[in-house]
């Protein structure tokens, strides 16, 4: 029984990997993003594979790979949009190429864009909120007008007296 949406008879076996391979590949990485990327699902034998489509590069090791497109929303959202924009080159007989279209069918049809999306903007709103948080606390000065909306809103007139007059003075820099 198949562990996704994948079959071993849809896809062409490669001389370097079967039917069954090129379907568990494929179910693997839609189980990966169903589970929002996480950590544990990121097997050296997956990332082999993965680093190997989608136009990736191995980004020198397994831990180098995962923390460029999975260590935030905006990455991963990266991540999600980089393989449904990849225009699967190759034969299937010499590459993922039909996984890879196939992957991209399954997410159009699940929207993974639109939920990487909303997850991505709100991880910013949150992150913009702690940020305004923080500089209203460091700037933000209470005055009295601001404890007392009413006054604040009462308009402020100077009278001619309260100005004292100008003089003028003339100093010497020297």
């Amino acid at each position: 029984m198949s562990k996704g949406p994948f079959l071993p008879n849809e896809f062409v076996p490669t001389q370097f990997s079967t039917t069954v391979e090129k379907a568990n590949f494929g179910n693997a990485l839609l189980r990966f993003l169903d589970a929002n990327c996480l950590r544990e699902f990121f097997t050296k034998r997956f990332y082999n594979r993965l680093s190997m489509t989608f136009g990736h590069i191995a980004h020198c090791d397994i831990e180098g790979f995962y923390s460029t497109w999975f260590t935030g929303d905006r990455h991963r959202l990266g991540f999600v949009q980089k393989l449904l924009h990849w225009p699967c080159h190759g034969d299937p007989k010499f590459t993922f190429s039909d996984v890879e279209h196939a992957v991209q069918q399954v997410m159009l049809k699940r929207n993974y864009l639109e939920r990487y999306e909303l997850q991505a903007a709100e991880a910013l709103r949150v992150a913009e909120l702690r940020e305004l948080e923080h500089l209203e606390a460091k700037y933000r000065v209470v005055t009295d007008s601001q404890e007392r909306p009413s006054e604040a809103m009462t308009p402020c007139t100077v009278e001619a007296e309260d100005v004292p007059p100008t003089t003028s003075v003339q100093m010497s820099l020297f």
